[in-house]
């Protein structure tokens, strides 16, 4: 494509009776959507709460937005990558204005009266773009030769990971490197490259684990609970984490040194609800963690939603989710493969990476694997703001296989 060329508007509208449409995301969408309504009404039965409506209401505009998207040739967001970037930004940007909403000692909403706006969601999609953008644009080789582009990829990927973790939301920021990774490696950069960035990592959580046992030193030394007494070492922290943040790797790494009634309380209930699942569960609003409230009310119905289904439909109904799932994520390496050039490659793989990321955490989290980090399960979970941003990904993926050929 000549990116000087006038661009034709209607023309990336083409609608054809020899287009072929990919059926399987979109069924298997339809059925991950369905499960999530469903399993949302019973996390909230005991509240009598009706966000499983609301819930519906967005994955209602979330399906016309997938339909708009996946009409839209992927070429175009292609010639407008950096425009779609910079107004990707502006809601992270507006977090910092009267708009800007706090929830538990957290500003990730912007306000709009009726309903509210996670801009972290529009961040991925502009980091997504800009990314894919970038590596179609650039040639990629040695690292010496892949410095420019590398550093460019850094500062896109880098300014929105740094507004995230101001709100603060570590786990929205931690979905965001590997799939720049992932990117990485397909445009076949240099290995050494990735070894040195291992290095760092290993690095990294060397300096996690060195400040974590002096934030158990401190507790221990001032006489202090990391339950009530949060953000009392953070002027003394190597790292810029908050307490709670250190009290959720606590959780995980050594939950007898922290508090069952506090901190571990909602990964002892998980672990809890998916063990007395059983084969085949207690059966549908029959689960009685979320119930009875020991899996708490507020996050039962989005972070630990796997936790329900678990509990009341058992192994075998966690394995048809999972099922789904993995036919999602293995149906976008496909059409990646398919794709008809470099950046309908990046875009579907991309997407695929973004959702396997959190599959993967949000599900290992509730199961004891990884600490708890607020990561959503894509169509599961509630949450407008994801509903909406995961259709629009999956109409990226869709539009990458319309226009896999030229009609």
């Amino acid at each position: 494509m000549n990116l000087r060329e006038p661009f034709d508007f209607l023309s990336v509208f083409k609608i054809s009776t020899r287009e072929r449409y990919d059926w399987i995301n979109p069924l298997a969408m339809l059925g991950l959507g369905t499960i999530g309504v469903f399993f949302i009404y019973s996390a909230q039965l005991a509240t009598g709460k009706g966000q499983w409506m609301l819930q519906i209401v967005w994955l209602a505009i979330g399906a016309l937005s997938y339909c708009l998207v996946a009409l839209i040739d992927y070429k175009l967001w292609l010639k407008y990558a950096h425009w779609i970037y910079v107004a990707s930004l502006v809601p992270l940007l507006l977090l910092w204005t009267p708009l800007g909403v706090t929830r538990l000692g957290a500003t990730r909403w912007i306000d709009f009266g009726p309903f509210s706006l996670q801009p972290s969601e529009v961040a991925k999609l502009g980091v997504l773009i800009m990314s894919a953008s970038l590596l179609t644009r650039s040639e990629i080789g040695t690292i010496r030769e892949s410095l420019k582009v590398i550093g460019n990829l850094a500062l896109a990927a880098g300014l929105p990971i740094l507004l995230i973790l101001l709100q603060p939301d570590l786990g929205s920021a931690l979905v965001i490197p590997p799939m720049v990774f992932a990117l990485l490696y397909v445009s076949n950069l240099s290995q050494r490259f990735f070894a040195a960035v291992l290095g760092a990592f290993v690095l990294l959580m060397g300096m996690v684990a060195l400040d974590t046992s002096r934030y158990l030193h401190f507790l221990e030394v001032n006489n202090l609970s990391p339950s009530t007494d949060k953000g009392a070492y953070e002027p003394h922290s190597l790292l810029p984490l908050h307490d709670y943040q250190r009290n959720r790797l606590l959780a995980f790494i050594a939950p007898e040194r922290i508090d069952p009634m506090g901190i571990s309380w909602n990964l002892n209930q998980s672990l809890i609800s998916v063990g007395i699942g059983g084969l085949a569960g207690k059966g549908w609003t029959e689960g009685t963690q979320a119930k009875l409230g020991y899996l708490p009310r507020a996050v039962a119905h989005n972070d630990f939603i796997f936790s329900v289904l678990a509990e009341e439909k058992g192994f075998l109904g966690s394995i048809s989710v999972l099922a789904l799932l993995g036919v999602v994520l293995w149906n976008g390496v496909r059409i990646a493969g398919l794709a008809r050039d470099r950046f309908g490659t990046l875009l579907a793989l991309g997407v695929t990476v973004l959702f396997a990321v959190h599959v993967f955490v949000n599900i290992a989290m509730t199961i004891g694997l990884v600490p708890i980090t607020g990561i959503p399960l894509p169509f599961l979970s509630y949450g407008g703001s994801f509903a909406l941003s995961c259709c629009v990904l999956q109409g990226l993926v869709q539009s990458v296989y319309r226009f896999r050929k030229e009609f």
